[in-house]
């Protein structure tokens, strides 16, 4: 919050973006700026937005279509416990991935599989398989569902959402020892189209710099991840709404 009221002040494009003239008045402070973000977050705001950007997009011509990606990525969380409390956040839990393990939480995204834009989003711990939130991530339309194989043989939680859809989940490639080799070419295919979930993701760590958590607790962390996919969505079809702008 500090460094928000500090950038304010440093930037005159970010004064311009959030209609303020210091002319007429001053920067926030640092307090009154926290007041607000637990407003946001308190009445689930962040969520609205991410909504509301997705329907703004739509009728701009951005259509939801008949195919999701789905995917989840890590946001690690401090595992110190050399705080006030003397204790981790409580809201986080730790998993394993590979031969690593990782304390924080999860997000999890469906991504349209034309437009590469993100329509849904949930939040958990890191402990959380990544094929419970399934069902939250499909509008229900689809046709085709793509993910990884952390989805694999989850046909009946796909269809308790879309049950006209068809699996083009990731299948495992490895049995008995073997590899099967048209698995393997089938799954390249697949992955083709599995890719463009990577690039929502690349904003949303890369450019908005949401590798870590900054808050205690996920419903505050929550609010920060939908308000990184609404603006993650507007940056990936910059190209296409500044194209409808120009004369």
């Amino acid at each position: 919050d500090l460094a928000c009221e500090e950038a304010l002040y440093d930037s005159a494009s970010l004064r311009r973006f959030a209609g303020i003239d210091l002319g007429r008045e001053r920067v926030p402070d640092a307090t009154t700026l926290l007041k607000f973000r637990n407003l946001l977050h308190e009445h689930k705001l962040g969520e609205a937005l991410f909504a509301k950007v997705g329907q703004q997009l739509q009728e701009r011509g951005f259509k939801v279509n008949t195919g999701t990606i789905v995917d989840a990525t890590i946001i690690a969380a401090p595992s110190s416990t050399k705080n006030a409390d003397k204790a981790r956040d409580p809201d986080m839990h730790q998993t394993r991935k590979g031969q690593q393990w990782y304390f924080g939480m999860k997000l999890h995204i469906g991504v349209d599989s034309q437009s590469g834009l993100a329509h849904s989003a949930v939040v958990t711990a890191a402990n959380v398989h990544d094929k419970h939130p399934l069902p939250d991530l499909l509008h229900g339309n689809e046709r085709r569902v793509y993910g990884d194989s952390a989805y694999a043989s989850q046909k009946t939680l796909i269809a308790s959402k879309a049950p006209r859809a068809k699996d083009f989940t990731n299948q495992r490639i490895r049995r008995a020892g073997e590899v099967d080799e048209v698995q393997r070419a089938k799954n390249r295919n697949k992955s083709r189209v599995r890719a463009r979930v990577e690039h929502v993701f690349a904003v949303v760590k890369r450019l908005w710099g949401f590798t870590k958590v900054r808050y205690r607790g996920l419903q505050k962390n929550a609010t920060r991840a939908f308000t990184a996919l609404a603006l993650a969505n507007i940056y990936l079809a910059r190209g296409r709404l500044q194209g409808q702008v120009r004369p």
